[in-house]
């Protein structure tokens, strides 16, 4: 048996974004769809670990943390390219004020993401652990 670790949570159903992210070609995945035109598709049974950092899990933090971590997990295999990091993260702000979050928590939490390089690096994508 193989499996990775380390989600907390799983996506019940399909969720679409329009972001600001313009591949030049499609990026088509199991769970993570990106158009160019900019709609990304996370698709339902997704696992990710939620909000991360100087934050607390709260609804107006739910979907910026998924939108976040499928478009970080399109950096680490590097399906986009790794100067897109900063667009990734404004537009997580962007999401999280569009839910409700107040203006400077998502703004605290987006600068604090620029130390955050390690989580977008292809040689950090999730281990697969073997079990008998």
């Amino acid at each position: 048996m193989k499996y990775r670790s380390g989600y907390k949570y799983q996506l019940a159903e399909d969720e679409i974004f329009q972001t600001v992210l313009r591949p030049t070609q499609r990026i088509e995945t199991p769970f993570i769809d990106l158009a160019i035109d900019g709609e990304l598709a996370v698709r339902a049974f997704y696992a990710w670990d939620g909000p991360s950092g100087p934050t607390w899990d709260t609804p107006s933090s739910m979907r910026g943390s998924l939108f976040h971590d499928a478009a970080y997990q399109l950096l680490r295999m590097e399906q986009l390219p790794q100067d897109m990091r900063r667009l990734i993260d404004a537009e997580m702000g962007r999401f999280c004020i569009d839910d409700g979050m107040w203006r400077w928590r998502a703004k605290l939490w987006v600068r604090e993401l620029r130390f955050a390089t390690a989580a977008a690096d292809p040689e950090n994508r999730k281990k697969v652990h073997i079990a008998p």
